[in-house]
C-alpha cells in the first residue's frame, strides 16, 4: 500500500451543539484534496479521539469514505487501550471502506513489548484491511522499540508506522533493522511536522501531519520536494513553515490548531473538555504566525 505524501491527521469539527460537523467534515475533506494532499485521516489524535464517542468516530469514518470516494487515501482511526474495542473499531473500518486503519499503541495501561507485538497480531490476523502502528509515547507512556517494530513489520497487513517519538537516532535505527531483515513494503512516516523533513532524507515516505491542516498547500509541496530529492525547495519551505509547526503545539493539540482554523474562517468550532481554550497569550503569538503566513 502506497502511503507516501502527505496525510492530514484532521480535526474534528463540532457544532455549537457540540455534534460532529458533518457538513464542516465534509467541507474540509474538499479543501484538503483541493490543496494536494495524499490522504486523509479521521478519529485520530488530532481528531480528538480521547473525547469522541465510538459511535461519533463511526459515523466519521463513514462520512470520510464517502467524501473521498476515491480520490486520496481514507485512513481511520481505530486504536484503543482495550485490544478488544480496537479490533472492533479495526473491522468497522475495514467493512467501511476505509483505505488503511491507524492504530495507536494501547495506552495507559503499559503493555510489554510481546504484549504489543501480539496485539497487532491479533488485528492483523482478525481483519483484512492495511494496519498502521502509531507510537506516539509523550501520549500513551509506551515506546515500541526498534525490534518490535521490526517484529511487526513483517506481519502481512502490517504496512506502516506513524513515529512521534522525536529520537532521530531510533528512526535511523528503525530503518536499518528493516534493510538488515529485508523487511519490504513496510514505510516509517513521520508523525511530527518538524522532524518530516530529517526523516525523509534518512527513508521516510511522508507524514501523517497535523500542520496540513491549517496549510495542506506548502506541507504538501515541502514533502513533495523532499520526496522528489530537491532539498534546497524542501529546507526553504521547512523553515517557511518551522513557525506554525512549532506554534500549533504551543499548547496541547489540537487547540491551536482548532484556533487556527476558526481564524481562517475554516469549520472547526470548540475542543471538548478537559481541553479548553487557549490562554491570551498564546493567541497573540498565533495569530502572529499566521499573519506572517498570509493565512489570516
Amino acid at each position: 500500500m502506497n502511503l507516501k505524501g502527505t496525510t492530514v491527521a484532521m480535526v474534528t469539527p463540532f457544532t455549537k451543539e457540540d455534534g460532529v460537523d458533518e457538513a464542516g467534515m465534509r467541507e474540509n475533506i474538499n479543501y484538503l484534496i483541493d490543496n494536494g494532499v495524499d490522504g486523509l485521516l479521521a478519529a485520530g489524535t488530532t481528531g480528538e479521539s480521547a473525547t469522541i464517542t465510538h459511535d461519533e468516530q463511526r459515523k466519521m469514518i463513514d462520512i470520510l469514505v464517502d467524501e473521498v470516494n476515491g480520490r486520496v487515501k481514507a485512513i481511520a482511526g481505530a486504536g484503543s487501550n482495550s485490544s478488544k474495542e480496537a479490533l472492533g473499531l479495526v473491522q468497522y473500518a475495514e467493512n467501511a471502506g476505509a483505505d488503511a486503519a491507524l492504530v495507536i499503541t494501547p495506552y495507559y495501561n503499559k503493555p510489554q513489548q510481546h504484549g504489543l507485538y501480539e496485539h497487532y497480531k491479533m488485528l492483523e490476523e482478525s481483519t483484512n484491511v492495511p494496519i498502521i502502528v502509531y507510537n506516539v509515547p509523550s501520549r500513551t507512556g509506551t515506546d515500541i522499540d526498534v525490534d518490535t517494530i521490526v517484529k511487526v513489520a513483517k506481519l502481512d497487513k502490517i504496512v506502516a508506522i506513524k513515529e512521534a517519538n522525536p529520537d532521530m537516532d531510533k528512526v535511523s535505527a528503525t530503518i536499518k533493522g528493516l534493510q538488515d531483515q529485508d523487511v519490504k513494503n513496510f514505510m516509517v512516516i513521520s508523525g511530527n511536522d518538524n522532524l518530516t523533513l530529517p526523516m525523509i532524507s534518512m527513508g521516510a515516505m511522508g507524514v501523517i501531519s497535523v500542520v496540513a491542516n491549517v496549510d495542506p498547500a506548502r506541507m504538501s509541496q515541502m514533502v513533495n520536494a523532499a520526496l522528489e530529492g530537491d532539498f534546497t525547495r524542501a529546507s526553504k519551505l521547512h523553515y517557511e513553515l518551522y513557525d506554525l509547526m512549532k506554534v500549533l503545539f504551543i499548547e496541547s493539540n489540537p487547540v491551536p490548531t482548532k484556533d487556527s482554523l476558526n481564524m481562517i474562517g475554516r469549520p472547526a468550532g470548540h475542543v471538548r473538555m478537559p481541553l479548553a481554550p487557549m490562554k491570551d497569550e498564546s493567541t497573540v503569538k498565533l495569530t502572529k504566525v499566521l499573519k506572517d503566513l498570509k493565512l489570516v
